[in-house]
């Protein structure tokens, strides 16, 4: 259901790596969560890094919701760079496994494997 994939990069490294890889690939990054930073400006102590990026091909998102509007919950798709025991790693949960355990439309399917190709291959480039 994961993929998740180690770098020698550094965390900075690898978050610009990933929005250069994104955009290659005809997605656009809407959002970054940068939850790190975020637990720590809340007083929170933690010591590593992680940034959600949102993306989304809007072709795509507009196929899945009009197979099933309800899956506007599992929109946008989500990739992140994170840090832990003093490794980077770029993940994302897999399109294909996340849906069908939504829908099992068979249309749904064939453009989960399309989004899941697409953002592993960002994924594998930014590493």
């Amino acid at each position: 259901m994961y993929y998740i994939v180690e770098t020698t990069k550094s965390f900075e490294q690898a978050s610009t790596d990933l929005d250069a890889a994104v955009k290659r690939h005809e997605f656009g990054v809407l959002h970054i969560h940068d939850l790190g930073a975020t637990l720590r400006s809340k007083g929170i102590a933690f010591e590593e890094q992680c940034r959600v990026f949102e993306v989304c091909n809007p072709a795509q998102a507009a196929k899945v919701l009009s197979i099933d509007m309800r899956l506007n919950m599992a929109l946008p798709c989500r990739i992140s760079v994170f840090t832990e025991k003093g490794k980077t790693k770029l993940g994302l949960i897999t399109p294909v496994k996340m849906l069908a355990s939504l829908s099992q439309d068979p249309a749904l399917l064939e453009v989960a494997k399309e989004v899941e190709k697409k953002t592993i291959q960002m994924v594998d480039e930014a590493k």
